[in-house]
């Protein structure tokens, strides 16, 4: 029968800290945030059945187990470290690990990457995809491109742009049902819904003084309410950068002039507040708000 052995990243965060006698130093070295640090020394623990340190406000001391436990610990490590590897080449590699949502990945952040790889190809990028307005905790990210309110506490959050949002609709879905020629006629219409693009504040904008619809399909992703209008579910919200190219293909349609200048959701550039960020870190923040507010 096999044996469930602790993850290698939470043995190598556990003597770090150990080491350092501190979460926050021990991150630093290991490139890492103090937090993902943290959540690495408590999967450890949740494996072990057993505390190895003793949380006191910033400091942390061994417990007697942790210390028992470290001595083993070490020799592991070092027995893995020293193993002789005759095909491995040792290089520093700079890196930075960016968590975005899937629709910003797709349509924002993908075509505009190699601009940074072409400016920095010495340092590597790793992407990471998460569900917006869900997990709302940095893991083990350098940098995240939340989309939300930018209400997030004890992180250093910066708006990259604003974007209107506006209404779209397949033509082939406004053929099936009564003309649309007025926000008051959306009356016939299907709307999608979804907490990304709520449809309340378009309403007063709109002059319409209608509640947030309650039934209907919804969708948490705004990739995926695109291609819900695109398929002819009914009329949807979105922004320019996603419905460009639909939009010009013909695949959708605009409609009215009137659009949300400021939505409740835009898209934050979030990570943690840190004395020292590494270099390469902070190329890719300095660069990330370059490239979108030029937009």
């Amino acid at each position: 029968m096999a044996t469930r052995l602790p993850p290698v990243h939470a043995l190598s965060a556990f003597e770090a800290a150990a080491r350092h006698s501190s979460f926050a130093v021990a991150a630093e070295e290991l490139c890492i945030t103090p937090s993902a640090l943290s959540h690495r020394i408590r999967l450890l623990e949740e494996h072990l059945c057993e505390r190895v340190f003793v949380r006191e406000g910033r400091s942390v001391t061994l417990t007697e187990f942790g210390r028992r436990y470290l001595d083993v610990v070490r020799v592991a490590l070092r027995t893995l470290a020293e193993f002789p590897l005759p095909n491995k080449i040792t290089q520093n590699q700079l890196r930075v690990k960016v968590t975005v949502p899937p629709t910003f990945a797709r349509y924002m952040f993908m075509p505009k990457l190699a601009e940074f790889t072409r400016q920095y190809p010495q340092i590597e990028i790793e992407i990471f995809l998460f569900v917006p307005l869900y997990d709302l905790s940095l893991s083990e990210s350098d940098v995240e491109v939340r989309f939300g309110a930018g209400e997030y506490p004890n992180l250093v959050t910066k708006k990259l742009f604003v974007e209107p949002a506006f209404l779209v609709a397949s033509p082939a879905y406004l053929k099936t049902i009564a003309p649309i020629k007025t926000p008051n006629d959306l009356r016939h219409a299907t709307l999608l819904r979804s907490a990304l693009e709520p449809w309340q504040p378009w309403f007063e904008v709109a002059g319409l003084d209608w509640p947030e619809p309650t039934s209907g399909l919804r969708i948490d992703d705004l990739g995926l309410l695109l291609e819900a209008v695109k398929h002819g579910h009914g009329v949807g919200l979105t922004r320019q950068h996603f419905a460009q190219d639909l939009i010009a293909s013909g695949e959708v349609v605009r409609l009215f002039d009137t659009q949300l200048d400021a939505p409740p959701h835009a898209y934050y550039l979030v990570h943690e507040a840190q004395a020292i960020m590494r270099p390469e870190v902070q190329l890719f923040i300095d660069w990330m708000q370059t490239s979108y507010q030029q937009d």
